[in-house]
This record gives C-alpha cells, structure tokens and sequence, in this order.
C-alpha cells in the first residue's frame, strides 16, 4: 500500500470483500468466538480494514455439510489488497476447523437512475406515473413516488366558415 503526496495511506486500491464461513459444530462457541478474533487479527495484520464483524452463532444447516447437520455461521466484512486476500483464502482451506467458506467481493451501491412510465388518461385528465428505482442490499425494487393530475388539452371549438359577404358586411357597419 502506498503513500499519498501528504503522507496519508492510500485506500482507494483496497477492495471491499465479505467472508462468510461455516465452522465444525466439533469446536466450543468460545473456540468459534476465538476464531473469528484470528481472523479480524490477520486482515489488520495485512494492513486491511475491518468494515463489519459478527460473531460465529450456531445454526442448524439446510442440508449436511461434510457430514455435520449443524455449525457456528459467521461472517467479516473488510477491505484489503488482492495480493492478501490469497493468503487469506489459503488459511481458511487449510484450517481444519472451517467446513465451509466464501469470499465475495462487495461493490459499492450505485444510484438509480428515476424513470418514467407513459401518461395515463383517464375521464379527461391525464395522470401522470413516475416510478423510481430504489436499490435496497444490491437488490432492485421499484416504488412509485405520486401520480401528477395534468389538464388535458381542450378541444378546439369548430368554427363555421365565413363568407367574404359577410366579412364586407360587418366591415361596413362597423366603418360606417
């Protein structure tokens, strides 16, 4: 990691990753407590940055996991260079104690841009719908903010067509 023109460390190479791993239900809560205190120590020993942490809580799993119905689920969220999140994916194969494990890479949540759907009418107003993406834990969902009333547009009054003897007629009088 290097070092800015002030002197300041520079974290914008870091990437934001989140490690989610099952443990042995073999181990103690206090081993799995100590285990998820290993981990938080060697992402800071890399110079990383722990964003999140939860401690190991043990659950019943869905399905079996190297033959056990049960484990502690934990996970860390931190940022830290690429080069040491590989150390990191090594110890979690090698441990003995990790039946389960996966490393994902956190983006940053982007805004949406707002959309906006057709004017509707309905009994001689047009409703206007706008709708607005809405971006909740990297999933999409789509609320709509209010419905505008605009006037419709009146319709132009048919006018008779003139004759040009009664346009010279109206001149008249009004002339005198």
């Amino acid at each position: 990691m290097g070092l800015g023109p002030s002197g300041f460390h520079i974290y914008q190479q870091m990437k934001a990753y989140e490690l989610t791993y099952i443990l042995t239900p073999e181990i103690t809560s206090e081993e799995a407590e100590t285990f998820a205190k290993e981990l938080e120590s060697f992402v800071t020993s890399k110079e990383g940055v722990i964003v999140k942490q939860s401690n190991p809580i043990a659950k019943t799993l869905s399905y079996q996991i190297k033959k056990h119905a049960s484990g502690f689920i934990g996970s860390i969220e931190f940022q830290l260079e690429p080069e040491a999140l590989l150390e990191l994916k090594q110890k979690m194969d090698k441990d003995g104690k990790v039946n389960r494990h996966m490393i994902v890479i956190k983006y940053p949540a982007r805004k949406e841009k707002i959309r906006r759907s057709r004017n509707k009418v309905e009994g001689g107003v047009a409703e206007k719908e706008t709708a607005k993406e809405i971006t909740i834990e990297g999933k999409r969902a789509v609320a709509e903010e209010k419905k505008e009333e605009t006037p419709k547009e009146e319709p132009k009054k048919e006018s008779k067509k003139v004759e040009l003897k009664d346009i010279e007629e109206k001149l008249e009088e009004l002339l005198g």
